[in-house]
């Protein structure tokens, strides 16, 4: 892509923003970053763009006679490719990237890219391990908080970049064409932003779509939605399975992982070597273990850290025992899918924290998978009557609703008794409330430590 002296706008002030800014000043081109709210701090901005006093800064509105002189957008993950700014340009005919898209075009190396409704933090915190472990120059990149833009020109020929895409980053790939990528699982998330589901499976299918079959798509054969794409896929497809044994590919028979290749079968480990809990987690291992064989990397190399490898943080992340009670934080469980996941890794009586942002998301499955376990169902946020009039249509019956977070809590500790669980699950987006899910779970980490204090 050649950019040098284009005049290019940056949609998004955020970390996403700021980075690909940044990668288009050292490329030569004139960047300007443009953020549609206009109470927002110029000088602020300024001091993350600390060493890139080349970029011009605009908020509230892009000027007439600006518009006119771009060459390209570059849209942050958080602007939909829907939005009258962004429709004003395409009609225009100026092409319309984001930063994964823009940042591939100067990598060099291999990159894995992993995507899925769940799971994709987790594979991709574990890939990026595994490949530190066996590669000199790793990068793990993309909706994991390092922008990919950030560190793309670091990258060289022997580099292997691990990236973790988003739905949003997928809207806007064009030529992006990783060596190894990854579909974990497909269920209804983001409709309020990709308005059906048929949009949101084709979004996911993108990552895959420009790969030849000397490259490899691993995907999950229990998700109707990849298996399905493994019979389209132009990609070399490895399947992985947690509840039947494959022809080929990767498969959890018992409690034991299995790999079969060429028709030869062989026995990985067993799961309770490792240090993650419930079958989301399972899959995600399977995943990674053969994305990683994909890249080459020695198979006793690939077990060595699965086998050390322990909980990314807000995913089913034990916290601590406290006054007999198990406290677990999954505040990165947010949608239903993800919270069936968390509810599914519980083995005791669990007080469960639900609620929060309404994506448009329906709880029922969320509901079912409580099977018994959940004795007390705490409700916070936007979402709590709606969640709470699809629970008791269920049969749960201790429902309670609260009207802070720091409220929800102590509900928590006053229903729970020795011997159980309380887990941060909420099934819904923390924004609202808070402004991520990463600030949810931290504060939900620092209530569960002053137990006691």
């Amino acid at each position: 892509m050649e950019l040098q002296d284009k005049e290019v706008l940056v949609i998004g002030t955020g970390i996403s923003g700021i980075g690909a800014a940044r990668l288009l000043l050292q490329v030569g081109a004139r960047p300007v970053l443009f953020d549609g709210n206009d109470k927002l701090d110029i000088e602020e901005i300024r001091k993350k763009l600390e060493g890139a006093e080349g970029i011009r800064i605009v908020l509230g509105e892009v000027p007439e006679e600006m518009k006119e002189r771009i060459d390209l957008l570059v849209i942050s993950p958080g602007v939909p490719i829907d939005s009258p700014l962004v429709e004003e340009f395409q009609k225009k005919n100026v092409p319309v990237i984001g930063e994964i898209e823009l940042a591939s075009q100067f990598a060099k190396g291999k990159i894995v890219a992993i995507t899925g409704t769940n799971g994709k933090t987790t594979t991709t915190t574990l890939t990026g391990d595994i490949m530190k472990a066996y590669y000199d120059s790793v990068f793990v990149v993309g909706n994991i908080g390092n922008p990919f833009t950030t560190e793309v020109l670091s990258t060289t020929e022997k580099s292997v970049t691990v990236a973790e895409i988003s739905s949003f980053q997928l809207e806007t790939t064009k030529t992006f064409a990783p060596e190894v990528s990854a579909i974990l699982n497909i269920t209804p998330d983001h409709l309020n932003r990709h308005h059906t589901m048929e949009c949101y499976v084709e979004t996911k299918e993108k990552i895959a779509m420009n790969q030849t079959k000397d490259q490899v798509c691993v995907l999950n054969y229990e998700d109707g939605y990849t298996r399905a794409f493994g019979e389209k896929c132009p990609a070399k497809v490895v399947y992985f399975s947690s509840r039947r044994e494959l022809p080929e590919g990767i498969y959890l028979k018992g409690e034991d992982i299995y790999l079969k290749e060429d028709g030869a079968e062989e026995k990985l480990l067993n799961i309770h070597e490792l240090n993650l809990v419930g079958i989301c987690n399972v899959e995600n291992v399977m995943a990674a273990i053969v994305i990683s064989r994909a890249m080459k990397v020695p198979m006793d190399v690939i077990l060595d850290i699965v086998r050390n490898f322990h909980a990314v943080e807000h995913r089913i992340e034990f916290v601590a025992a406290k006054e007999g009670v198990d406290y677990y934080n999954d505040s990165k469980g947010t949608n239903p899918d993800a919270a069936i996941q968390g509810i599914r890794a519980m083995t005791k009586p669990t007080v469960l924290i639900g609620g929060g942002y309404d994506k448009q998301s329906e709880y029922d499955e969320w509901i079912e998978a409580f099977d018994g376990k959940v004795k007390a169902l705490v409700l916070i946020g936007q979402t709590r009557d709606k969640i709470a009039a699809c629970a008791k249509k269920h049969g749960v019956e201790n429902i309670i609703l609260a009207d802070t977070f720091e409220e929800a809590f102590e509900v928590c500790r006053q229903q729970a008794e020795p011997g159980d669980a309380v887990l941060l699950s909420p099934a819904c987006a923390s924004w609202g409330m808070f402004p991520n899910y990463e600030v949810r779970g931290k504060i939900f980490k620092e209530l569960v430590n002053k137990i006691g204090e």
